[in-house]
């Protein structure tokens, strides 16, 4: 069995997942913004899970976590699970923390970022960004373009590591609302297969309900991924390191 990471596992898709992975006999660490936030969780720690408390709007405290975790066991993967709609945390909390625990976890071979289909309507334009949050400048839709965009920038440069883009369809989540459309339990079979499937090789992947679809065009633009991937360098003051995580 592995151990995997669950950011935003308080409820709904991260939820669920958490809940599938740790009933598979898996080890699964979940993910709470603040300590009162954790008791949605605590029958999944009374399982044994383990649980990191860490609000992904605060860069320093991303950055203390991810740290903590790369010095306590190995971490086989990750799912980038945790998201918000609107506001100035939109760019910290679904590309910046994402980053972060990408570039300073060395042990994981697979990541899985959630995705949505609104990051075709997302701009390809990374001028103007505020990468700490202070103020809103960017969009939903532009945050899931720039994850989605990250993920293909992973499989590109680490060939011994899988990432892929998910598109969990509009669920009802308490993002997504009551009237979303889509199956809830198609929106989180995906992430777990990719992240836990040994017969799961597929990498650089944007997927929606199990099949491979074309993203935005700007996702698979090697040119936007070298921009992308120096604004969030030259933001945080951390390189994606160029050789892949170490692994088990």
């Amino acid at each position: 069995m592995a151990r995997f990471l669950i950011t935003g596992s308080t409820d709904g898709l991260g939820r669920a997942t958490a809940e599938t992975l740790l009933d598979d006999g898996h080890d699964v660490v979940v993910h709470a913004r603040s300590a009162p936030r954790a008791d949605a969780v605590a029958d999944l720690t009374g399982r044994g899970a383990d649980l990191v408390v860490v609000d992904l709007a605060d860069r320093e405290a991303v950055l203390a976590a991810a740290r903590g975790l790369d010095a306590g066991p190995p971490i086989d993967g990750v799912v980038h699970n945790a998201g918000v709609l609107s506001g100035p945390a939109v760019i910290p909390v679904n590309v910046v923390a994402p980053y972060l625990f990408t570039a300073l976890l060395g042990s994981p071979t697979r990541h899985v970022y959630l995705s949505s289909g609104m990051h075709r309507g997302g701009s390809a334009r990374l001028a103007g960004v505020d990468w700490s949050g202070t103020s809103a400048t960017n969009s939903y839709s532009d945050s899931k373009l720039f994850v989605t965009t990250l993920a293909a920038a992973v499989a590109a440069r680490w060939p011994g590591v899988q990432a892929n883009a998910v598109d969990p369809g509009w669920v009802p989540t308490k993002m997504g609302g009551a009237g979303a459309s889509d199956d809830l339990e198609l929106g989180h079979r995906t992430q777990e297969r990719l992240i836990s499937d040994p017969a799961a090789t597929s990498s650089g992947g944007y997927w929606f309900h199990d099949r491979q679809r074309d993203p935005h065009p700007a996702v698979l633009d090697a040119g936007f991924q070298d921009e992308l991937l120096r604004a969030l360098e030259d933001a945080t003051g951390v390189a994606l390191p160029v050789r892949p995580p170490r692994g088990r």
